[in-house]
């Protein structure tokens, strides 16, 4: 609880005696009870009157606090001092409510973000040096500390650990890192020691880039809070006219009818009509709903978002590192005949699986010495040290592949260029992918194909989206048009278009969102730095932030952090969920109102169903804005 409302419940208590202390007292004295009164009044409303007074000489006339400040001050003029003060004190605990309501938001963000680092271990020759994480730079060599905070993104150089990247991802299992692995800040260093190399400064760290798109996400409104913010600028002076009017001209045109009478109904009228219920609650919902997708890896950057995602109709994916894994690993291992001289003719599993192996360690240590992506797949595919004794004379050739001497034998690895160069026969087997042939002294031994790999919920994804009612799911993609076909083929989408470039990518979005009708809105899903001018343009862009370039994510309207794309259903499921809840709640506020106005312009109501109608609706509305942080783990 903060102090804000600490306070609060202490004026609001001291109020409530002080109102109950004069209306129990009743001594008859009425001095003494108007001072019980005025004394509750100026505890309990005294910063309202305060406000709007302030508010009325910065040109701001037409709020709340003029609202309720005018409806009580006018209630105690004609001696209604209970109903008066009850008004305010009942305004105060729903202001209460809803500063509890925002912290608690806030909470539940901070909670999950509570991800800045306090400081970092920095290592200067024998030295330990505590330094602030804004201090170290690129190059230094950090140490991280069973169950501290990763404080900036670094290179592991020494030690195995297990990291916990909830905070990052929503993902509660730790996965182990080890010399050579990336980890990011704002990662818990689980149970090992980790010697780490720093590869990004602070600013550019994920940790501050995550931190930035949570502080700036309440700045960029939706449309229905812009329509509120519209809608009482014009309402409440239209309610103070007519509640003017109410007071004035009955008593004016009918004989019978009384100054007090139509005054106090004119203040019914202005107590309910003021708009808070609309103003506190929208606003409310949508930082909640922030909040409650923050809870699941979703990152959203504004409440527009959730309008515009929930009346989309068409998804548009990027394929490498969107749909697919994004990175290069070998898939399968292929020998076309027996490599060593003591094989039978058996084709046994594990004769075959001899072959394999043998086929790998041969294309590995010709590749030991590359650094292409290829040779480093293939590497980390056979997973053991290289021996560089083996190898000599290593000749490579650009574009095509490379030749070396492995253990005496004449090793030739590369694309079906280098088998045609060297004369090779081999067979075109159309596959998917890159495909390294190998061949030993002179004869074709067979190949390893290399490719990136569908994601695991990629179908999931594609198939709660058709459940959600998405029309139209597209795929862009940079890589040749058979692998995106293919891959389209087994997710089953709607169309594919490959080969594109950056701006090819813009014009083919264009053109798909020229043929979208109506209210319609396109989504864009994407993670690469070519990505960035799509995900901009896009009525939505999600970028995929766990591995995901820089300027996709800043480009981007959400980021998922667990790099799933069944995070985009789920991100479409809540923002139809927030967007429900905001409705419901400006239904509700303007029939209650409407309701009561007329009964209380036609004195058929009193000042507490008006307070009901003002103070009440509000905290119902609020407690149905809760429920925007609360989403269902899936």
């Amino acid at each position: 609880m903060n102090n804000y409302v600490k306070k609060q419940l202490i004026r609001i208590l001291s109020g409530a005696v002080l109102l109950s202390a004069a209306v129990l007292l009743n001594t008859g004295h009425n001095i003494i009870n108007v001072v019980f009164f005025l004394a509750s009044y100026i505890i309990v409303g005294g910063d309202i009157v305060l406000r709007a007074v302030r508010n009325i000489f910065r040109g701001k006339v037409f709020d709340e606090n003029f609202l309720m400040a005018i409806a009580t001050i006018g209630a105690m003029i004609i001696s209604e001092y209970a109903e008066g003060i009850a008004v305010m004190l009942l305004y105060q605990i729903g202001e209460t409510f809803q500063n509890y309501a925002v912290d608690r938001s806030r909470k539940s963000i901070s909670d999950l973000m509570d991800i800045r680092p306090d400081h970092a271990n920095v290592r200067k020759g024998d030295e330990i040096i505590k330094t602030s994480p804004d201090e170290v730079k690129v190059g230094d060599m950090i140490v991280i500390k069973p169950g501290e905070r990763i404080p900036l993104d670094a290179r592991v150089v020494q030690g195995i650990s297990m990291i916990d990247a909830s905070a990052l991802t929503g993902e509660a299992v730790p996965f182990e890192v080890e010399p050579g692995m990336e980890i990011l800040s704002g990662c818990i260093n689980v149970n090992g020691v980790l010697t780490a190399e720093v590869i990004r400064g602070y600013e550019e760290s994920t940790v501050r880039k995550i931190l930035d798109l949570v502080e700036n996400a309440s700045g960029r409104k939706s449309q229905s809070e812009k329509f509120i913010t519209k809608f009482a600028g014009y309402y409440t002076p239209v309610v103070v006219i007519l509640a003017v009017l109410l007071a004035v001209l009955p008593p004016l045109l009918i004989d019978e009818a009384g100054f007090g009478d139509w005054i106090y109904r004119a203040l019914s009228f202005l107590v309910v009509s003021c708009p808070c219920a609309l103003v506190i609650s929208i606003p409310l919902t949508f930082f909640s709903g922030i909040g409650g997708a923050s809870k699941r890896g979703i990152l959203v950057k504004g409440g527009n978002c959730f309008e515009a995602l929930s009346n989309a109709k068409t998804v548009v994916f990027d394929k490498t590192g969107t749909l697919t894994k994004g990175v290069f690993e070998v898939q399968e291992v292929n020998p076309a005949g027996l490599l060593s001289k003591d094989d039978n003719d058996g084709q046994s599993e594990e004769i075959e699986r001899k072959l394999a192996d043998e086929l790998l360690e041969l294309a590995a240590h010709a590749e030991g010495f590359s650094d292409h992506p290829i040779s480093q797949s293939i590497r980390r595919a056979y997973g053991r040290e290289i021996d560089r004794s083996k190898v000599s004379e290593v000749y490579e050739i650009a574009g095509h592949g490379i030749e070396a001497m492995v253990s005496g034998r004449k090793i030739i690895a590369g694309n079906d260029k280098l088998m045609k160069l060297k004369g090779i026969e081999h067979a075109d087997h159309g596959l998917i992918g890159t495909v390294v042939h190998v061949a030993v002294d002179g004869e074709y031994a067979g190949y390893i194909l290399i490719s990136d790999k569908v994601k695991e919920d990629s179908a999931r994804a594609v198939k709660e989206l058709r459940d959600l009612g998405i029309k139209n799911l597209i795929m862009l993609t940079g890589d040749n048009k058979k692998t995106g076909e293919t891959i389209a083929e087994d997710l089953k989408l709607d169309r594919v278009y490959a080969e594109l470039l950056p701006a090819d990518k813009v014009d083919k979005l264009e053109e798909i969102m020229s043929g979208m009708s109506g209210n319609d809105k396109l989504v864009y899903a994407g993670d690469g730095i070519n990505d960035a001018p799509v995900l901009a343009r896009a009525d939505v862009g999600i970028a995929m932030g766990g591995l995901g370039s820089d300027a996709a994510i800043e480009a981007a309207d959400i980021v998922i952090m667990t790099d799933e794309p069944s995070k985009i259903p789920e991100a479409m499921e809540i923002s139809r969920k927030i967007i429900g809840i905001a409705y419901q709640n400006v239904i509700f506020a303007l029939s209650i109102k409407i309701i009561i106005l007329i009964l209380s312009a036609l004195g058929i109501t009193n000042l507490w169903a008006a307070i009901f109608g003002d103070v009440g609706v509000t905290i119902l509305a609020i407690l149905n804005s809760f429920r925007a942080l609360t989403q269902k783990q899936k």
